[in-house]
């Protein structure tokens, strides 16, 4: 039987972590004139009682571990929402579309959401290359665009893309946070990145040297995600003193990184993105040598940490992941679609009974939208950025651990503020308002 090709390159990363760890295993786009133009009084896939939304995903290729989790966990969301009467008294449909994190086939993809399924908005798109090669086409179509899964400034330009809007903290944001760090805790030390080569890395990159100073990444080496060989890479890292390596790296590469640098006998401080950094999505590339791989390494994080029982908000997402997501590993991922739900659910309401595509964008840059995060969203009619900051964690023992304050920046040169209002609680409901 022939495998299909995205399953063989899953299958293919998985097998070059592995091998990684063989010495470890013991030891032109048009202006759609402002957003004026986007608040048409049509309602494509809304009925009396129903909302049909639509997202692509990479249910196979070298992002789905992790990854394909997130489309099932917004899904189990919104079947709690629905059990108790939906918005508005509309049950929500999502539809998900693999497209294998290869743009190409999100092009495909996307445009059946839009032309054939009529979606009324795309929610949670994920990935930066994959997102990329359709924000003109969504925009030209006046597909309300929320909440893409992916840290690029991209998504936040209102007056280019009036439908788009981001949803988790910028990757320059982070990465100036993740600088701060390294400037206070590892001064003097040689400073590099390990990246993806797009806006995931460039912008990570831009953000740590934003704090750090124009050119003190000594070196910066990117990877391609067709491209499972990150030894040129790491290899050139070592060569160049790096003792502290930022990673701006999806799941499966941050194991590549890691696993390619004990085989080169080589231990930087790992500084890893939040992106990258979910210990339960790395235990099923590195298993037994994920505690030791990733003790000390340093990450950020701004949503509670998954493990936190003690937290309303987690104890929310368990048992809504419990009762409707097959009891699935609990991990970053399953907290970050459930988060992303809520948060879609709180603009349905917000946008009201008589929804359009206008009023639901116009809930949006209302602002005022509450959720799990340690920090809050920066919506606006001028900013479609989502969460506006991020706080450090330390991995010790195989368990992230927050560590000193909660900041907000942008994705500019505003120095870091230190954010002091407490968390929201999650209500008693399970939903929003």
């Amino acid at each position: 039987m022939t495998i299909p090709i995205r399953r063989r390159r899953r299958a293919v990363l998985a097998i070059a972590v592995a091998a990684a760890l063989t010495v470890t295993a013991c030891g032109s786009s048009k202006k759609n004139g402002g957003n004026n133009a986007t608040g048409d009084k049509s309602a494509p896939g809304v009925t009396s009682d129903s909302i049909l939304l639509g997202t692509t995903q990479p249910l196979t290729g070298p992002a789905a571990p992790g990854y394909s989790k997130i489309s099932a966990a917004m899904k189990a969301y919104f079947a709690f929402v629905n059990d108790k009467g939906g918005v508005n008294g509309r049950k929500i449909t999502l539809n998900v579309e693999d497209d294998g994190y290869n743009p190409a086939n999100t092009a495909t993809k996307t445009r059946k959401l839009v032309l054939q399924d009529k979606v009324f908005a795309l929610v949670g798109a994920l990935g930066t290359p994959t997102h990329t090669a359709v924000l003109d086409f969504v925009n030209q179509n006046k597909v309300p665009d929320l909440f893409v899964s992916s840290g690029s400034r991209s998504w936040n330009q209102p007056s280019k893309y009036p439908m788009t809007f981001g949803w988790q903290t910028d990757y320059t944001v982070e990465g100036k946070v993740l600088g701060d760090y390294i400037k206070k805790n590892f001064a003097g030390k040689t400073v590099c990145s390990f990246g993806q080569g797009d806006d995931f890395g460039t912008d990570g990159a831009q953000g740590v040297e934003l704090t750090l100073g124009q050119g003190s990444l000594k070196s910066k080496q990117t990877y391609t995600p067709t491209n499972t060989n990150v030894a040129p890479q790491i290899g050139a890292l070592k060569a160049a003193g790096c003792q502290v390596v930022v990673s701006f790296t999806v799941p499966g590469f941050t194991a590549l990184a890691l696993g390619t640098a004990a085989k080169l006998k080589y231990q930087p401080q790992w500084v890893i993105s939040n992106v990258g950094s979910d210990i339960v999505t790395l235990q099923g590339f590195l298993k037994d040598a994920t505690t030791p791989l990733l003790e000390g390494a340093v990450t950020d994080l701004y949503m509670p940490i998954p493990s936190d029982s003690s937290n309303s908000w987690i104890k929310l997402f368990q048992m809504v992941n419990e009762k409707y997501n097959s009891n699935v590993p609990f991990d970053g991922n399953v907290e970050y679609g459930m988060a992303m739900a809520y948060t879609t659910v709180q603009v349905l309401q917000e946008a009201g009974k008589d929804l359009t595509r206008g009023s639901l964008l116009a809930a949006v840059e209302k602002g005022g939208l509450t959720g799990p995060g340690l920090v809050p969203f920066r919506f606006s009619k001028t900013d479609h950025s989502g969460y506006g900051g991020t706080q450090i964690a330390v991995i010790h023992g195989g368990v992230a651990k927050l560590t000193g304050p909660v900041y907000t920046t942008d994705d500019k040169d505003a120095p870091l503020t230190e954010y002091t209002t407490a968390p929201a609680e999650a209500p008693a409901s399970g939903l929003p308002g």
